[in-house]
């Protein structure tokens, strides 16, 4: 697999798996750059957060500016920790969807995250794109498997000509799980601490898999090397926050 290796913007990562395709737009916020105040400070991208909606609304346009992007064509969704999928059709806000995917060429899809996984998907034969949202829930519920098969059913999608991102999220050595949580994961994603006998996930490889399942080549496929956790000056957490933070935002979408 690709390194995650990021062209560095002043708002955002672009992975290194998109940034030379050039009718990609693919980009991974950060932290920075805005004007929110702690606990959100400062480029927090969360509407459904505590912040002063103006100091959010001044970061996102600062965000889409910078990714050279009209906000008017962004499309996302209420985020439930689920694993429905939408097929978007043109920018707007949506509900109870944790995956969106489409076709058409400058729709721009997005998720939120402060620890889940997002997970940037490009088809290059049929020119279409997903981006998803995985939480513990979502990622033992399939959700990857869900995108990618209601690509293969709405635009003819298969694993060898996709191009896959898995962001930035917890990281192994942070995501400590109680054991209803632990037995719904297979033994390949979970780590016990000899010492302790905590159990800990890996939701990157979780999340990795079901696109190697799929038939995308390892070679392209490019996994974040950045934890919101231990790179949290850069990265929102909720968990190592305690709940109060912002989100970032992972972007996904194809240029006319």
């Amino acid at each position: 697999m690709l390194p995650s290796t990021a062209i560095n913007g002043p708002f955002f990562r672009v992975p290194a798996i998109f940034a030379s395709i050039h009718t990609v737009v693919a980009a991974e916020s950060t932290r920075h750059g805005g004007v929110s105040q702690w606990p959100f400070a400062s480029l927090n991208l969360g509407i459904n957060t505590a912040d002063d909606p103006a100091h959010v609304d001044e970061n996102r346009r600062r965000f889409f500016d910078a990714l050279g992007v009209d906000p008017d064509r962004f499309a996302s969704s209420h985020q439930v920790h689920g694993t429905e999928v939408l097929t978007v059709t043109g920018p707007g806000r949506y509900e109870g969807y944790d995956a969106l995917i489409t076709n058409e060429p400058n729709t721009f899809l997005g998720v939120t995250v402060a620890d889940c996984v997002p997970i940037l998907v490009y088809d290059q034969e049929n020119q279409a794109v997903a981006a998803i949202h995985a939480g513990w829930r979502g990622t033992v519920g399939g959700i990857v498997v869900k995108t990618l098969e209601a690509m293969q059913t709405a635009f003819g999608t298969k694993g060898s000509t996709c191009y896959a991102y898995v962001g930035t999220c917890i990281d192994e050595t942070a995501f400590e799980v109680g054991p209803e949580v632990a037995e719904q994961f297979a033994a390949e994603f979970k780590r016990i601490d000899p010492y302790t006998e905590k159990i800990y996930i890996n939701l990157k490889s979780a999340n990795t898999k079901p696109l190697v399942d799929f038939g995308i080549p390892t070679a392209q496929i490019s996994i974040s090397t950045f934890s919101t956790v231990l790179n949290n000056d850069d990265y929102y957490s909720f968990r190592a926050e305690k709940g109060q933070t912002g989100r970032m935002l992972a972007v996904i979408g194809l240029r006319s």
